[in-house]
């Protein structure tokens, strides 16, 4: 067996939480060659490079934050077996680390989220917007625990995952009330000529709004286009145009951006997936979330059983 030198594992986690060698050396009251030296040791018995130079300072690789987080964990049990030793025993919180699609509504993935901090056991929730590649890379690396998408993984992408599909459900349209109530009527032909603040071109939603128009014989003017949904519902609720959401969660987007339903549009469908690199759901948190997205938040829908 490898034996790891938990020493020089100290020293990379208090570079890495400190920032610098100089403020680790502070911290642990050691000379700077000290620390330098283990951790030239630690890169040398793990084969990698877990720092790398960005100007004056260091960055931790991809392999170092993969480090980090275990490191980071190693030493929290650490320091709770400390406080039971000491008659201070203090529960230790179950941690998720989710990674959220910046393409998937900020509702929606609260909605997904919510019953992982609703849980009995203590649960610390860390969670990851980025781009849908850059969080199933994170993933794979072992990163995250869980990556929320609209989209599933296909066989095309460098990545070994599974996908998990929570629900479905169609698309509303919103506006601020006034505007909501003018185009209410008639609908959908009073969408012709409307202003509408749509996604970015490229993106699912936006590419099945146009085919929805095309079909309709409608011709909206786009008053707006946004990658951060969002803004573009915050353009929404100050009467700039209208605006798509999940049908899942009508009520919220109408309470938070004190909007009004303008239609229904049952012919468009929006997917939700989570994503992990396990092909049957283990870590509890995750299970935990899949089930009350398929039973509660997506259970109406028939897709989703």
């Amino acid at each position: 067996m490898e034996w790891l030198n938990y020493h020089h594992l100290l020293y990379f986690w208090a570079v890495a939480k400190e920032g610098s060698i100089a403020r680790a050396c502070e911290r642990l009251h050691l000379a700077q060659p000290t620390i330098s030296g283990q951790l030239r040791m630690l890169e040398e018995t793990l084969g990698e490079k877990l720092f790398a130079k960005s100007g004056r300072g260091l960055v931790m690789t991809d392999v170092g934050q993969v480090v980090f987080r275990y490191a980071d964990e190693i030493f929290g049990i650490g320091r709770e077996l400390q406080d039971v030793l000491k008659g201070r025993p203090r529960g230790r919180p179950l941690r998720l680390v989710a990674g959220v699609s910046d393409l998937v509504p900020k509702l929606i993935a609260y909605r997904i989220l919510r019953p992982a901090i609703e849980m009995a056991e203590p649960v610390q929730l860390v969670c990851d917007e980025d781009t849908p590649d850059r969080l199933l890379t994170a993933l794979a690396e072992h990163r995250l625990d869980v990556v929320l998408s609209d989209s599933p993984i296909t066989a095309t992408m460098p990545v070994k995952a599974y996908n998990h599909l929570l629900g479905t459900c169609g698309v509303t349209l919103f506006a601020a009330p006034p505007l909501a109530a003018r185009h209410r009527k008639h609908f959908p032909a009073s969408l012709d000529g409307a202003a509408f603040l749509l996604p970015m071109e490229g993106s699912s939603l936006r590419r099945s709004l146009e085919q929805w128009f095309d079909s309709q014989n409608i011709r909206p003017r786009i008053a707006g286009e946004f990658k951060d949904g969002a803004l573009m519902k915050t353009f929404g609720q100050a009467g700039v145009g209208i605006f798509a959401g999940p049908s899942a969660i009508v009520a919220e987007i109408r309470d938070h951006y004190k909007v009004a339903p303008v239609g229904q549009i049952d012919s468009i469908t929006e997917r939700f997936y989570a994503i992990s690199v396990e092909r049957k759901l283990k870590h509890p948190a995750v299970v935990t979330i899949t089930e009350a997205a398929r039973e509660k938040l997506f259970g109406d829908s028939p897709d989703s059983q």
